[in-house]
């Protein structure tokens, strides 16, 4: 297996991993008071957008050639990164 379909696999996982966990945070902002689902839904909204945004680069990163991933592979790490702290402040805030 190539480095890049390697790191592509590594990087799906993480996505699906977290997207469960939205999933999760969905049904507890179904379960919460009215003015509290609002502030979990923006939060939810903001995880969406941060995911989109990793999507975006994971799927720029599997259309490149293998010779120009290396370059790829900063953007989906920022996007990801960005998603990961984004999913930490939502643990925290959704409990």
């Amino acid at each position: 297996m190539s480095m890049k379909k390697a790191y592509e696999q590594k990087i799906r996982a993480q996505l699906d991993e977290w997207q469960a966990e939205v999933d999760k945070f969905r049904a507890k902002a179904a379960d919460a008071e009215a003015d509290a689902q609002i502030a979990y839904y923006r939060r939810i909204d903001d995880l969406r957008a941060a995911q989109n945004q990793a999507e975006e680069r994971l799927a720029e990163l599997k259309n490149s050639s293998d010779d120009a991933w290396d370059d790829l592979k900063t953007g989906v790490e920022t996007a990801t990164r960005s998603l990961s702290e984004a999913m930490t402040t939502a643990r925290s805030r959704f409990g």
